[in-house]
């Protein structure tokens, strides 16, 4: 058998394959031959019995007592008597219902099938109706071909044995005179250094080559080619080529926003590893499990960035449990195709149709994978998601230079942290001025309120106006009051929460946010000019959106009051009458201000009122004996971030993070185990649904295929080596089939990605094994 210690750079299959290419020796005999198997079960037919027959004729539902997903109650027949007479498709019942041609019912009963599956079917029985006992309906295990640990085949003996060079050309050459073909001639020296530069650099030879190689008549001219090539480090970057695609390389995080990932010193690993020619176990077992592998380097700590080459969901209603889940899902059926050329991705929601894997193994090699470290990150309130490791690789120099930064960080982010009695005096002082900030403010009595999209505005008691009815996506609320005499400096806008609003409110929308596009002011018919709008919670000036102000309610477990404070470039003289324009314009539909309520004010610092957060102003306005330990440290906690009196240190700070950030420090993102002395589980999902959670299981390998040693460590370690055990009878096919693929353009499997019984049968199995 073809051992996996083969190396990366294919040296035996390089000099064999291009051997035949020299002799042009390319062969693709696709047609039948008197020794084709023929219309096969498995592949041909039960795929068939499966949509069309299944429902009407299996274990669930057996009308007229026939089953067709068994080969012995089949072949037995039901009330109507033996559907299928091997050989005979013409006396055969089951032939004769699917083309009407019996006096019963035509079969299937919700249609007839298409000729060219009628006629599949016929040949099937007329070819002795074939059907292993193994098949998947027959509940037995699988002799499936790909599941049967290879055997090196004799070398065929060939007419013209002058012609053969290499033992590949043995198989070739048999074929070739089997089917009473002659091979090709030759090709010339410029055709072949062509094709080996493009096969091994993937580059065209340059002019000055091509000369080179036809002046050579030395008779190891091909091979010092081949060498020459095979040491070029295009060599590399052209076989990391394909393999990286089936990493599912990707420079940034796909799904929405599709940020920028860093990465690349996996991709400089792949190519590496081909031009260092490492062993194919080496190069498998670092990527699936190099942090695991005793005091790890930091290429094999590199290299198990193949399973973090997932995409990255950040879009804001994620949940991070999910997301996490999705990439373990990416992580199974990625390893299962690239080493196994499996479709055991299908069976994520059911046992596989088709092929001996079930539901329960899939789940079982998807807890390899669900023992992964990682940290969990908070953005701002509720909002969080996984972090996997990521490795940093610092040169001397910016290790040294990041040491000093951090020891200056350090210091300063204990300074901030630390609440001292200058700073509980400077507190108490800004809680008595927030709080004051609040006597200052006079409420508006509105006049006249109009709204230009049909909503209904209320006016409250407390002067807060109510909104209700029609809730169009484009609306523009107009209030006008009448000033009090006096000196007029900012306009504030509460919005305010509501038992008749969605959730609770203070918006319109369906969780109670609102999305106010725009603010404009005008007294006696001149505009007001805003020199600036400050808020104490939400989010401002979103271009993406066109907003001036958002709310994002939903993540309160209390709905709170939200200020929103509009400073007046020059102040004006009261007494005259305000108009306030409230314009909102959605592309989601109606998501306006629900309850709202103005007020003015003439104090010099109008945004004193909106220097605590809405979260932490109910914390505020408690007496400090009254505050709970968690309230108390929450509120130091904010008014160090934004105490005059640290502004230095804050300052300071900054700039050495942001110097510490623009070090360049080389990362990538790598997988790590988690400490645990259990063995790795993870729970089933029915139907493949997520939060449909079920049994535990532990990770294990499938059954159909050769076990786990005894002593082997049941984590990614051990499946990395299961993978490439001498005993596997996938691995070193697939992979082999690939780098053929690669040179001649399609596999001796045509379909490289599944080996299972959907897929094709090799067309020269003996040559692949």
């Amino acid at each position: 058998m073809v051992q996996l210690c083969f190396r990366l750079r294919p040296m035996l299959a390089v000099v064999l394959v291009v051997s035949a290419l020299a002799t042009g020796a390319l062969f693709s005999i696709r047609a039948q031959s008197a020794t084709d198997p023929g219309v096969d079960f498995q592949k041909d037919v039960q795929p068939v019995f499966q949509a069309s027959c299944y429902p009407c004729h299996s274990a669930k539902v057996a009308s007229g007592d026939l089953r067709l997903d068994n080969k012995n109650l089949a072949l037995q027949g039901g009330v109507s008597g033996r559907p299928i007479l091997p050989g005979k498709s013409g006396e055969s019942l089951l032939l004769r219902r699917l083309t009407g041609e019996d006096k019963g019912a035509r079969m299937p009963l919700g249609g007839a099938l298409p000729a060219d599956k009628i006629a599949l079917i016929r040949a099937w029985i007329d070819q002795g109706a074939q059907w292993p006992e193994e098949a998947p309906a027959a509940k037995t295990t699988s002799k499936h071909w790909a599941y049967v640990k290879p055997v090196a085949p004799p070398v065929p003996a060939v007419t013209d044995a002058k012609w053969v060079r290499t033992p590949i050309d043995n198989f070739v050459l048999a074929r070739l005179e089997r089917e009473k073909l002659a091979p090709s001639p030759e090709a010339s020296r410029e055709t072949l250094i062509r094709r080996l530069s493009l096969d091994l650099t993937g580059l065209p030879p340059s002019i000055a080559e091509v000369d080179a190689f036809v002046a050579d008549q030395s008779p190891d001219a091909y091979t010092k080619l081949v060498e020459r090539l095979l040491a070029s480090p295009h060599y590399g970057e052209r076989w990391a080529r394909p393999w990286l695609d089936m990493a599912r390389y990707a420079d940034t995080n796909g799904y929405e926003a599709d940020r920028q990932r860093t990465i690349w010193k996996y991709r400089d690993w792949v190519i590496g590893a081909f031009n260092r020619d490492i062993p194919f176990d080496e190069f498998t077992i670092e990527q699936i499990a190099g942090d695991m592998l005793p005091d790890p380097s930091n290429d094999q700590l590199i290299a198990t960035g193949f399973h973090r080459n997932t995409m990255f969901n950040e879009e804001g209603g994620v949940d991070k449990e999910e997301a996490h889940w999705t990439n373990l899902v990416d992580r199974v059926n990625t390893t299962t195709t690239v080493w196994l050329g499996s479709t055991i991705g299908c069976a994520q929601c059911h046992n596989h149709k088709f092929d001996p894997f079930t539901q329960r193994e899939y789940y079982q090699l998807l807890a390899f994978f669900d023992n992964g470290a990682f940290t969990v990150k908070t953005y701002g309130d509720t909002s969080n998601k996984f972090i996997e490791p990521q490795l940093e690789m610092p040169t001397p120099e910016q290790e040294a230079r990041r040491k000093k930064l951090n020891a200056g960080i350090d210091e300063l982010e204990a300074k901030t942290k630390t609440q001292t009695p200058e700073l509980d005096a400077e507190q108490a002082q800004w809680e008595r001025t927030v709080r004051q900030a609040s006597s200052g403010w006079q409420t508006l009595v509105p006049a006249k309120i109009t709204s230009s999209g049909g909503s209904t505005l209320t006016l409250q008691q407390d002067h807060s106006i109510l909104a209700s009815g029609s809730n169009p996506a484009e609306d523009t609320y107009t209030i006008e009051a009448k000033l009090s005499e006096g000196r007029i400096t900012a306009v504030r806008l509460e919005t305010l929460p509501h038992e008749t609003l969605p959730r609770g409110g203070p918006g319109r929308d369906a969780y109670g946010n609102f999305f106010l596009s725009e603010v404009a002011l005008e007294m006696e018919g001149n505009e007001l000019c805003i020199k600036k709008a400050v808020p104490d919670d939400g989010r401002m000036n979103d271009k993406k959106f066109g907003q001036l102000w958002a709310v994002d309610a939903s993540r309160d477990e209390k709905r709170l009051p939200r200020q929103l404070v509009l400073l007046l470039d020059t102040p004006v003289e009261g007494g005259g009458t305000l108009r306030v324009h409230l314009r909102h314009r959605s592309e989601f539909g109606g998501q306006g201000v629900g309850h709202f309520r103005l007020s003015v004010t003439s104090s010099q610092e109008p945004d004193q009122i909106v220097k605590v957060s809405a979260r932490l102003r109910p914390v505020l306005e408690l007496d400090s004996g009254a505050r709970t330990e968690k309230q108390k440290n929450d509120l130091a906690e904010y008014f160090r971030a934004n105490a005059p009196s640290l502004k230095a240190t804050r300052d300071r700070l900054k700039k050495l993070r942001d110097e510490r950030d623009d070090l360049g420090i080389v990362s990538t993102l790598i997988l790590r185990e988690r400490n645990s002395f259990d063995r790795p589980s993870t729970l089933m999902r029915s139907r493949g649904e997520f939060l449909s959670k079920g049994d535990r299981v532990w990770a294990g390998v499938p059954a159909v295929l050769h076990p786990m040693p005894q002593n082997a460590m049941p984590n990614r370690l051990g499946l990395a080596k299961w993978l490439v055990s001498p005993e596997n009878p996938l691995t070193a096919r697939v992979t082999m089939n690939r780098i053929w693929e690669q040179y001649f353009g399609r596999g001796l499997v045509e379909t490289s990605e599944d080996f299972g019984a959907q897929g094709e049968r090799p067309t020269h199995p003996e040559l692949l094994d």
